[in-house]
């Protein structure tokens, strides 16, 4: 269960204000980082949905495509006959750490059992195709870890993933998937997911109907990473896209976990390697345990949720003064493909942060910028 302090900040949206959010997030150009900043600059939803033809201008595009009331009811309808419901962040059903990192979805798709998300989370991601020494340690490590507590995350992929997730059925594992609800991949595994549904949950940040594209797979791993207290790799190449999971982990201060591995097998390669950079080298689930127990006994903070502000919860948007045409143009010279921080370009404008705020918004909204890991953003 959420804690006390938790349960009292926890906000719950409207059945307007969830159409509102839903139709922001699925508006183009408008991703995690840039709905927040329109939230925080607009003071809600509705204020950013009535701004964005606006800002597509003035970043220099023709029109905005912005998603109509229409289409977000027609979703929520469809997802209702799934059973798929959308959980906003600062709500209580919505994963206290997930929320913390910096690009947290606004809105997520959930299906299942929304009390597996209250259980401590470890993820356990590996190689697609697995050996079957790596599938039997998968095995042992996601049954440990479900004894003692944790639910087990994974991203429903053949091989060490479906493992994690077969291994961790009755106690609730989570799904994370790349594409929508009812899009499941690889397609192989819808019966997999009916498996998981009783006891655990599917979760997305995706629209229904959506096919996942091989970009959306790093996106997916972001939010494997940042469900758990740490991430276990236990086969992975040398380019494996857990590698990806377990940077990402290592970006938002996750553990990280390798199961060793013999040189001789490309599988262990990049395993391997985690180790030789730190990570802690797993053999069974007691030692990932005697890490991340004590962190769940303590209650470690993993940072605040971004808070929403009045405006969002009372309709009363807080709208700021426009950028001048001059401020723009000093903005919009200093832009380039290299990727550059907003304070460079606050002192090198001589523009307030708002002011340099607003036209990356603009510019953002336009599909011309791109932002990047780090506070860092280039011209597209």
């Amino acid at each position: 269960m959420p804690d006390t302090a938790q349960a009292k900040q926890a906000i719950r949206l409207s059945d307007e204000q969830r159409i509102d959010w839903l139709r922001l997030i699925r508006s183009q150009n408008v991703g995690p980082r840039t709905f927040r900043a329109l939230i925080n600059h607009f003071g809600g939803a509705r204020a950013a949905l009535e701004a964005l033809p606006a800002l597509a201008r003035r970043g220099g595009a023709a029109a905005a495509k912005i998603c109509s009331r229409a289409e977000a009811e027609r979703e929520i309808e469809a997802a209702h006959k799934l059973g798929v419901t959308f959980v906003a962040i600062g709500e209580a059903d919505y994963p206290r750490r997930l929320a913390a990192i910096d690009d947290a979805p606004p809105l997520l798709a959930v299906r299942g059992q929304i009390d597996a998300l209250k259980l401590p989370q470890v993820a356990i991601v590996g190689s697609r195709n697995a050996s079957a020494a790596g599938v039997k340690i998968t095995q042992i490590l996601a049954q440990g870890l479900s004894q003692a507590g944790f639910a087990v995350v994974s991203g429903l992929a053949r091989g060490i993933d479906a493992a994690a997730h077969r291994a961790s059925l009755e106690s609730g594992t989570i799904a994370v998937l790349a594409g929508g609800q009812d899009r499941v991949y690889p397609p192989g595994h819808e019966s997999l997911l009916m498996e998981i549904l009783p006891a655990g949950i599917a979760l997305s940040e995706m629209p229904l109907g959506w096919e996942p594209r091989a970009r959306d797979f790093p996106r997916r791993n972001r939010l494997i990473s940042g469900l758990s207290l740490g991430v276990v790799i236990v086969e992975a190449a040398k380019r494996s896209g857990s590698l990806i999971t377990a940077r990402l982990a290592l970006e938002q201060g996750r553990e990280v976990f390798a199961v060793p591995g013999s040189p001789l097998d490309p599988r262990a390669e990049g395993t391997n390697g985690l180790l030789k950079q730190g990570a802690t080298p797993v053999t069974e689930a007691a030692d990932i345990i005697a890490v991340l127990q004590p962190m769940v006994a303590r209650k470690t903070p993993v940072g605040r949720a971004p808070a929403l502000p009045e405006g969002e919860l009372h309709d009363e948007p807080a709208r700021g003064a426009e950028p001048a045409d001059d401020e723009r143009t000093r903005i919009v010279s200093l832009l380039s493909p290299t990727p550059v921080l907003l304070d460079d370009l606050v002192r090198l404008s001589q523009c307030s942060p708002r002011v340099v705020r607003m036209v990356l918004l603009e510019l953002e909204i336009a599909g011309r910028i791109a932002r990047h890991g780090g506070g860092l953003m280039s011209l597209i």
